[in-house]
């Protein structure tokens, strides 16, 4: 028998459908478009870091006597340089994200190959290493063809999350939709 919380959250089923199919169609168009998904996620990202920016500022001011007030105000204002630089010249923000994208991909696959080399004698280890490769890889990939693959790659990089997201939600509405079917409701 479902408790109260599960027979709600159940009838919640059709909004998960609905954000489902949101992002898949989403990820769809990013990835047939990938071009027009890196400039969106470059305006998307400078609308961010602007709004984070005056956001901080804000709450710098409303906090004067702080002793981080300045750090705090000078977060603020290059939050929104950051995001002014990157909706006045959205292909340089691109090539400058794309890049920061290439040396994550590397840092990170890095790590995760010395932390699964660490994590040897345990199961599944392997798991880990192969991510780490896989990781090191796409850094590589991207800065083989840097600057060129800055016109596409965020936008590559968002259709495939985007689809990923809306499997995930399109699982989990048919599992509520079960839910509650099985609630009786």
């Amino acid at each position: 028998m479902a408790s109260y919380g599960h027979e709600s959250l159940g009838r919640t089923w059709i909004w998960m459908a609905v954000l489902a199919v949101i992002s898949i169609l989403g990820g769809l168009f990013a990835l047939f478009d990938p071009f027009a998904a890196t400039l969106a996620a470059v305006f998307i990202a400078g609308w961010f870091f602007a709004l984070q920016g005056v956001i901080q500022i804000i709450h710098a001011f409303s906090v004067r006597g702080w002793s981080g007030f300045f750090w705090s105000l000078g977060l603020g204002v290059l939050g929104v340089l950051l995001g002014v630089m990157l909706l006045a010249n959205p292909l340089a923000g691109a090539v400058s994200l794309t890049m920061i994208v290439a040396v994550l991909f590397l840092f990170t696959g890095a790590l995760k190959v010395m932390f699964a080399l660490s994590a040897r004698p345990v199961s599944g280890w392997g798991w880990g290493l192969a991510s780490g490769i896989i990781s090191l890889l796409l850094g590589v990939m991207i800065l083989a063809d840097f600057p060129a693959s800055a016109s596409a790659i965020l936008g590559i990089l968002l259709g495939i999350e985007l689809l990923s997201n809306g499997v995930l939600f399109l699982f989990m509405a048919m599992g509520l939709k079960r839910l509650n079917s099985s609630s009786g409701a």
